[in-house]
């Protein structure tokens, strides 16, 4: 029989947990730019915490592979270079072309609905010429696919690749000069989840991730960028 008399009570959310959050968040909107270095001090100054937790939630994010350590240097943002970019696109396939198989067989109209909403709000956006928002809501959207098809695992595993994901749509903005290119991608996609022919929507899942990786791989190429 388990004996549960040694577990006590946690709180709902750390300190280091919440500093860890924020950290993530900052590399996800491109504040904290690959190879950039931070500072446990300057951080642990600028959140008025001791250094303690600060330690904690940068471990946490090592650990995830977010940040890495350089002995004698410091903690710096990863950097994704082409073989990362490829991976973590080949993973989200994986995951994306399950899930939307699934929601194609049992599709529910609430989800459906956000899915239309999303689109519309990624349209809006994208006439203002706001990249962020655009990355964002692209972001949201294949989120709310997996999500959609009721299955934890799959929405678990998609959640770890969110701030890869982010990090590598951040340099896409060059390659998305009319931005209105990606929201016609994400509709045809809709399209295709709610069409039924599910060889088609894998296949067209399969395009989708291959032109990002293209694109992303010219992006980083590039003389600026290198």
């Amino acid at each position: 029989m388990t004996s549960f008399d040694n577990l006590e009570p946690v709180d709902r959310e750390t300190t280091a947990g919440i500093i860890a959050d924020q950290i993530r968040q900052q590399i996800m909107d491109g504040s904290f730019p690959p190879g950039s270095q931070l500072g446990e001090a300057q951080l642990a100054g600028r959140l008025r915490v001791s250094r303690g937790p600060v330690r904690e939630a940068m471990q946490r994010l090592i650990q995830e592979g977010v940040l890495y350590s350089e002995r004698h240097r410091g903690v710096f943002v990863v950097k994704l270079d082409d073989d990362d970019v490829v991976d973590v696109y080949r993973a989200r396939g994986a995951i994306e072309r399950a899930a939307a198989v699934l929601v194609s067989r049992q599709p529910s109209r609430k989800a459906l609905e956000h899915l239309e909403e999303l689109l519309q709000r990624m349209a809006d956006v994208a006439e203002d010429g706001d990249w962020s928002a655009v990355a964002d809501l692209d972001l949201r959207f294949h989120q709310t696919l997996v999500n959609a098809s009721g299955s934890r695992r799959l929405a678990r595993m998609f959640r770890t690749l969110m701030i890869e994901t982010r990090m590598c749509l951040t340099p896409l903005e060059a390659a998305y000069p009319h931005r209105q290119e990606i929201v016609r991608e994400h509709e045809e996609l809709l399209e295709m989840v709610c069409g039924g022919d599910e060889a088609l929507l894998t296949a067209r899942i399969d395009e989708h991730m291959d032109r990002a990786v293209a694109d992303l791989k010219a992006t980083m190429s590039a003389p600026d960028n290198s």
